[in-house]
């Protein structure tokens, strides 16, 4: 298991498993699960809306909302890339 420390998100990243499991995002704590599809889908919504003046909201659990500014976005989608490397 690989501990992740990026600059907007944590986690661990199960090698056996193939799987990241998010444990913070911003300030908020999760405990979340992330296929590599479900990864690169949100990699490309991201992608899609980066440059988006006003940002986006993601929601955690489906009721938490998570805003994020465009430097959020940013961060993010670099640290998604880290962990988009480690899966096999």
């Amino acid at each position: 298991m690989s501990s992740i420390e990026g600059q907007i998100m944590s986690g661990d990243f199960d090698d056996e498993m193939n799987v990241f499991s998010l444990k913070k995002i911003k300030q908020f704590q999760t405990q979340t699960s992330l296929k590599e599809n479900q990864l690169k889908a949100l990699q490309h919504y991201l992608r899609q809306h980066e440059h988006d003046e006003d940002g986006q909201i993601i929601t955690l659990y489906d009721q938490m909302l998570v805003p994020l500014s465009q430097d959020d976005i940013k961060a993010l989608l670099d640290d998604l890339t880290k962990v988009q490397s480690l899966y096999h």
